[in-house]
């Protein structure tokens, strides 16, 4: 039985059933559910190859190989019917029937529905996972369909598809053995199912924990045959029972399902998803939490990053592991060279989805939209296909890069495409109408979660840094982030934080919609922009909820890259034009002639214009500390005129539940408004921070409209006036005794302008991550000549 095994038989009864066996008599105790069953071992194999005399008839086949693929479907094809042509000895046959009794017993059934896995004995190893190579069935019942099914696997041991990989990967076609795994059926059929990868799959962060989920059997996920739930969660702060710290929750697509036949029968049936089951999401948070804690767990047992299988039963409610294998991508890759992409030229945009890797291809595209033209494939043009399922994967080595209409980022294709190395971009719903076969194209996943499909061939550029050579710096040197999808790209920078969260993008790219929209959707009035709403809000009860529990999502993937250390979020700071473009916003925005100088900011946040709209703004905020549990989250308030509306806003902040100093909670203010720096000392009384905002700071001084073009060439931070406000408001805070950083545009742009920073004796500067890696040598060269000017004392301020 798979309890009597472990990761120590993987030569009898490979990777696969051997870490279903090791989960079940390590884990078990612990809480991990692992469906029960039984293997057949690779001896067994064997056994039924002499047994047949085969192994001769084999090697003839497979000399038949003349050099290129264009022959292996045939030999994949010859040696299937040779197995299947052949009998188990009547000993294995015997043994099969005798432990599905046992499994029937267990079960409590007559004819239990049972899973049958291949399990190759060079499969799920930690440099290759050889993910969906072999055949599996699934709600098989009866002793002699289970035999059957059995003798089938041992065939698809010579699929096209594992016959290709194996090339691929350089295993010999004669070198693997074949265990079959036989594992009593979840019911998600009438449940869900899906994928889980202990560590983010295209950034390789290590704190998060992905998760893919639709509908029914877990097939259609594995296989990328449609577009599932994501769901992400942020490991460090699982321990704790009282959060929840659910970071991602993005609702599939999830157009069709994989069931058992309406019968009851064996076998599956593939249908579509109900109305309902679409505008559901499959996994509530709880679930989510769980399956995070199993992520965890099944890592630190194995001691490297996983790639799991989940089931859910659908009749008992509960949750089940039904594979585990080693994650075979992110952990072969260097952990100090830090590569980033970026497009130099720009293109009309064609389609988008789920990026696969982090890099950028151009190509010709070749669209197949079925399995049976696969040989019209051009070698080195860009695959664009409706799906790429194992049976692909002959071409998929071949192509510059590939493009899907369905399949999220933990699908098969996805998992293969990153091991073959091929930049893809899964799930567009479209791309093969958008695309025209033959058309020039650049398929782009350097933007984070999102990959896009451009028209052309666009230029492109690559940067190598090697974080080790990175010099340290006494001033905290930190980073400006606005898109969640780029957050965990750039983990690996030695980062001190964030010292900027721009919570409008969170709202434009993820919300979309007017916050006071979702306050009081009853005042669109608009059919257009209410069917968006709708649209938009499907899966929360209430439009006010989706406004809160995704705004606290977003926030928390921007502020886990770095936890513990702080992640400061500023309250939104969209002008009224901003505002009007979002959808419903044409309702709540009134039209002004400076709206770079009118209705923003903390003026916002007390009036009735929009006092509700800031309310779910705090609600957000709440959320992501006290029930995602990120505590180092610092808010921070813009654009604060006066000493008394600052008064305004943080009575507004206290009747919302955020009360500086409850909980640890630190409010700082943005420092860019000339009164700031005149009232400094008195700001400071009220709060715990300033961040220098260098951009309007510089627009109010110099009296130049930063929108402007004809006055672009007034506008310079480093103007002397500017400069002395900085330096003041620097002395200003440290006599205070409250921090202050900067989060403007300045240091990123301009080398000298950070050298000043260091000088005046800035606590933190905060870079755009582009700039970051350019800009921490020239702080530490800053503060290197400071110390040299200065033996014997310490920097400014310090």
């Amino acid at each position: 039985m798979l309890e009597d095994v472990g990761i120590k038989d993987v030569a009898d009864v490979g990777g696969k059933n051997a870490s279903l066996g090791e989960m079940l008599h390590s884990l078990s105790a612990e809480g991990v559910r692992v469906p029960g069953g039984f293997a057949l071992t690779a001896s067994a194999y064997r056994e039924f190859i002499v047994a047949n005399n085969m192994a001769p008839k084999l090697a003839r086949i497979l000399a038949g190989k003349n050099g290129s693929d264009s022959n292996w479907r045939d030999i994949g094809s010859e040696i299937r019917a040779l197995i299947l042509s052949g009998k188990f000895p009547d000993e294995t046959a015997a043994q099969i029937r005798s432990f599905y009794r046992e499994l029937a017993e267990r079960s409590g059934e007559e004819e239990p529905a049972v899973a049958v896995r291949s399990s190759a004995t060079a499969e799920d190893l930690p440099d290759a996972s050889f993910a969906g190579q072999q055949e599996t069935f699934l709600n098989v019942r009866g002793e002699q369909q289970l035999v059957d099914a059995c003798l089938r696997c041992y065939a698809s041991l010579f699929t096209d598809r594992a016959i290709s990989y194996r090339q691929i990967m350089h295993y010999g076609q004669l070198e693997v053995a074949l265990s079959v795994g036989v594992q009593l059926m979840v019911r998600s059929d009438v449940g869900a199912a899906g994928v889980m990868f202990s560590i983010d799959t295209e950034t390789g962060f290590p704190r998060a924990a992905v998760i893919s989920a639709n509908w029914g059997l877990g097939e259609t996920v594995v296989l990328g045959m449609v577009n599932p739930d994501k769901y992400g969660v942020f490991k460090p702060l699982l321990d704790t029972e009282a959060f929840s710290p659910v970071i991602e929750k993005t609702l599939g697509s999830k157009t069709r399902k994989l069931t058992y036949p309406a019968s009851g029968g064996a076998g599956t049936l593939m249908v579509d998803s109900s109305d309902a089951e679409r505008a559901s999401f499959c996994l509530d948070d709880a679930e989510i939490v769980q399956l995070g804690r199993w992520a965890i767990q099944i890592e630190n047992h194995y001691g490297r990053p996983m790639d799991m299988e989940w089931a859910k039963d659908g009749v008992s409610g509960e949750l089940f592991i039904v594979q585990a294998r080693p994650e075979t991508v992110q952990a072969r890759k260097s952990g100090t060279v830090m590569s980033t992409h970026r497009l130099t030229e720009e293109g009309p945009l064609l389609a988008e989805g789920a990026a696969v890797g982090d890099s950028i291809a151009s190509g010709t595209a070749c669209v197949i939209k079925s399995a049976a033209d696969i040989g019209s494939f051009v070698d080195g043009s860009v695959l664009v296909a409706e799906q790429t399922d194992p049976d692909w994967v002959p071409v998929m080595k071949r192509a510059k890069a590939i493009v899907t209409d369905r399949g999220g980022a933990t699908s098969h294709a996805a998992i293969v495409s990153r091991e073959l190395g091929i930049t893809a971009v899964v799930g567009t719903s479209n791309a093969t109408s958008t695309i025209a076969d033959g058309q020039a194209i650049t398929v782009s996943c350097a933007d984070g979660d999102t990959g896009h499909v451009y028209e052309g061939l666009l230029g492109s550029a690559q940067d190598d840094v090697d974080l080790g050579e990175m010099p340290a710096t006494r001033t905290e040197v930190m980073l400006n982030l606005a898109s969640p999808s780029e957050a965990f790209k750039w983990w690996r920078l030695p980062a001190k934080g964030i010292g900027l969260a721009r919570m409008e993008f969170v709202i434009n790219d993820m919300i979309q919609v007017h916050p006071m929209a979702l306050a009081h959707p009853e005042r669109v009035t608009d059919p257009a922009e209410q069917s968006r709403i709708k649209e938009l809000t499907r899966g929360f009860e209430n439009p006010a909820d989706y406004f809160v529990h995704t705004l606290a999502r977003g926030l928390a993937k921007l502020a886990a890259p770095f936890y513990p250390a702080p992640a400061v979020v500023r309250f939104s700071d969209f002008k009224t034009n901003e505002y009007a473009h979002l959808v419903g916003g044409s309702a709540f925005e009134d039209e002004e002639s400076n709206p770079m100088i009118g209705f923003r900011g903390a003026s916002r946040y007390y009036d009735p214009r929009y006092k509700d709209g800031f309310e779910l703004e705090c609600r957000a905020i709440q959320r992501l500390r006290n029930y995602c549990g990120f505590s180092n989250v610092i808010v921070m308030v813009p654009f604060c005129r006066t000493l008394g509306e600052a008064d305004r806003v943080l009575a507004v902040m206290a009747d919302n539940g955020l009360v500086r100093g409850r909980d640890g909670l630190k409010v700082y203010m943005m420092c860019e408004v000339p009164a700031n720096v005149v009232l400094a000392e008195k700001f400071a009384a009220k709060f715990d921070g300033f961040s220098i905002g260098s951009n309007d700071l510089t627009q109010l001084v110099l009296g130049v409209d930063r929108d402007s073009a004809a006055l672009a060439p007034l506008f310079d931070e480093r103007d002397e006036a500017v400069m002395d406000m900085i330096g003041a408001a620097v002395a200003a805070a440290h006599a205070a005794g409250i921090h202050i950083g900067i989060c403007g545009q300045g240091p990123s742009n301009h080398p000298d302008f950070a050298q000043f920073l260091v000088a005046a004796g800035i606590d933190s500067i905060s870079l755009n991550p582009d700039s970051f890696l350019r800009t921490v040598p020239t702080i530490a060269a800053a503060e290197a000549v400071m110390k040299h000017d200065m033996v014997g004392t310490t920097l400014p301020g310090r």
